[in-house]
């Protein structure tokens, strides 16, 4: 346990540090326990979810980096590899490819590449697989798009 807080601590050093290098990720630390952090992304330009900004939180294990860390989306989102209602995410790191060269802030970077590059064939959210598989990029653009809107950007008024 001593190893990973000591690792927390570093990328903490490290997020503080370099603040403006990534302004797609603000990555929060909750001031009472190292385990757990917050995460605010961008939505990738040029996808339904741009201009969004999206929610994650991290739970991570006292084995971390051996362990990879539990990532979901608070925020709502329209994806075909995020479950709408929990928010789990399936992707590869987060699961068998784990390594502990990965840090929060690259398993950031990944989310923000699975949301511009989703993987239809392994869907947590059936109908946004369903859309993609069936070719219907523009049910799945409106969709995901209407859902950025409501969930994910800042009410206007």
């Amino acid at each position: 346990m001593q190893a990973s807080r000591a690792r927390l601590f570093k990328e903490y050093k490290e997020v503080q540090r370099e603040k403006a290098a990534d302004p797609d990720i603000q990555l929060i630390c909750d001031d009472s326990n190292i385990f757990k952090w917050t995460a605010l992304i961008k939505g990738p330009s040029e996808t339904p979810y741009e201009g969004g900004v999206f929610q994650l939180a991290f739970a991570i294990p006292e084995q971390y980096p051996l362990l990879p860390p539990q990532v979901r989306f608070l925020t709502k989102i329209f994806h075909p590899n995020v479950h709408f209602k929990t928010g789990e995410i399936c992707l590869d790191i987060l699961k068998n490819a784990w390594s502990p060269a990965w840090t929060l802030q690259s398993v950031c970077r990944a989310i923000i590449a699975l949301m511009a590059h989703p993987e239809p064939d392994s869907p947590l959210n059936c109908d946004s697989g369903n859309l993609l598989r069936s070719g219907d990029l523009r049910g799945y653009r409106s969709m995901a798009r209407m859902y950025t809107k409501l969930a994910a950007m800042p009410k206007k008024g």
